[in-house]
């Protein structure tokens, strides 16, 4: 007897929907073929389905031969999602459920007892399944929330195999899974760490503020201990909250790389990723043989820290010259080329030479000069070239440091960084483009550089003289200097707009 049931499979960030064919003959030597580009994990479900089904109080068709086919054939098949599916194909081609299945998608992975236990990449999942007409989606339980995001699509939470049996039977029918509310942006757990807990370094703050608000990337050098990675861990504090498409797009990445907590739906707070220097290529870009995302997708609408910038491998700096100009990264492969989206902001810290010390107030730098320059020497010009803002960091005196006063809270720098995004979306509605920092040539012509005043066009150009600035640094400076602008609630770019965004440009170039 045959039986078809739908599941599907996650291509880069994609679902695509899987014909799961179920076939039962009379044979004198029993055996069951996966067939349909299956990897280990997929022929591994012959066993899984097998004890699942008699631990489920069900029967195993015995003296058969068990034929299952995934299709498409040419498509690979990877991981524990198709267990389930297999498992109702089977019951279904035994005659030991009646139930129709044709407008339904089952996922899931199965435990010998029969429970079913939680995948990654569901949301993708139900989001193809939906976009295919298919009304109902049978995922396990932890993955319900996600799932039950996808408008038009009825989400079963699955416990067990037996279960969804009952359900199918019209015996015990499973309830229906609704998304969870999202959890609040001002929360103030998700708020790490507030700019009003952070004392001293306001011009600091204030070139955080600058980055956050055009989605620039800044790089922070100073001596250990003067507060680079508090003031890079505050960052997420006066980011803007999550947009409802965006959310969408944090989530569905999150979901296929397998980091979403049960029961979590959308995803609300925008991440912050702080990989170790140690990481590798694929470890950061994103990679394998089945292309994963890596360190700078996770960080999609929020923020890559990378500490101790000098310190990783410049192999794997050099990496990100493409997508901070890009915003996406391309893994090609022998069988598939992915995309994946990468559009953060770049936060980084580093110490101006090994021992950290070189041109301290209150401590010598112990480094030869021929070290320092090598040391220097592992962050390239083009790499620089793709940086908006450079600030020093110095050491916080005594007397700030035992000051009972605080800062500025995050909440009123926040309030200003939404707004200037504001004026951003209004600008560039219509486009690709979300922030000044992602601005093309184009638009940098239309929206920076025809709406400079005379002082600051004469500023510009002064600097680019003086300190040699290439054509991408000179787009940056404009950039930065809109940003400014847009902080200030001016619709032009003054010469003081002007003066502040060349002095973050000049700190290291």
């Amino acid at each position: 007897m045959l039986a078809r049931v739908l599941s599907c499979a996650v291509v880069g960030l994609e679902g695509e929907l899987v014909q799961v064919e179920i076939d039962i003959t009379r044979a004198q030597l029993p055996a069951v073929t996966v067939v349909g580009l299956p990897d280990t994990a997929v022929q591994e479900s012959r066993e899984r389905v097998r004890a699942a089904i008699r631990n489920s109080g069900l029967a195993w068709p015995a003296n058969n031969r068990i034929t299952v086919n995934l299709a498409p054939a040419d498509l690979r098949k990877e991981g524990p999602a198709y267990d389930l599916p297999i498992a109702i194909g089977i019951l279904l081609a035994s005659g030991q459920v009646e139930g129709t299945v044709t407008d339904a998608v089952f996922i899931g992975e199965l435990a010998l007892t029969g429970d079913v236990r939680p995948v990654r990449g569901v949301l993708p999942m139900a989001m193809t399944a939906a976009a295919h007409g298919v009304r109902r989606a049978f995922v396990p339980a932890a993955n319900g929330a996600e799932a039950a995001l996808v408008s038009g699509l009825t989400v079963y939470p699955v416990d067990s195999l037996a279960s969804v049996v009952a359900h199918l039977n019209g015996t015990v029918p499973l309830p229906v899974c609704t998304a969870p509310p999202p959890a609040a942006i001002d929360d103030p757990a998700w708020v790490a760490t507030d700019f009003a807990d952070i004392v001293g370094q306001e011009h600091v703050k204030r070139a955080l503020e600058v980055a956050a608000a055009g989605g620039h990337n800044v790089v922070m050098k100073g001596p250990p201990g003067s507060g680079k990675t508090l003031l890079a861990r505050a960052v997420p504090g006066i980011l803007p909250p999550l947009t409802t498409g965006e959310a969408m797009e944090v989530t569905r990445i999150y979901s296929v790389a397998g980091l979403l907590s049960p029961g979590t739906g959308l995803v609300t707070a925008r991440p912050f990723r702080a990989p170790h220097h140690t990481i590798s290529n694929a470890g950061l870009i994103g990679g394998g043989s089945i292309p994963r995302p890596g360190e700078i997708t996770l960080a999609h609408r929020g923020v890559l820290f990378l500490d101790e910038l000098l310190e990783f491998d410049p192999h794997v700096l050099e990496m990100l010259r493409q997508p901070l100009e890009d915003k996406t990264v391309t893994i090609a492969r022998a069988k598939q080329a992915v995309t994946f989206p990468a559009s953060f902001m770049l936060c980084a810290a580093l110490n101006p030479c090994p021992c950290g010390y070189l041109g301290d107030p209150e401590r010598a730098c112990t480094c030869p000069p021929t070290v320092v320059s090598r040391y220097q020497r592992r962050l390239s010009g083009p790499l620089m070239d793709r940086i908006d803002l450079f600030v020093d960091v110095p050491r916080v005196p005594f007397e700030k440091l035992s000051a009972a006063t605080r800062g500025e809270p995050s909440a009123a720098v926040r309030e200003r960084v939404t707004a200037a995004r504001q004026v951003q979306a209004r600008r560039f509605a219509g486009t690709r483009t979300a922030t000044n920092g992602e601005m093309t040539a184009a638009q940098v012509r239309d929206f920076a550089q025809s709406e400079m005043e005379p002082a600051a066009a004469d500023l510009v150009k002064r600097a680019v003289e003086r300190l040699n600035l290439s054509a991408r640094a000179f787009h940056r400076v404009l950039k930065v200097a809109r940003t400014i602008a847009d902080l200030a609630g001016s619709p032009t770019i003054t010469a003081a707009h002007m003066a502040e965004s060349i002095q973050y440009r000049a700190r290291m170039d």
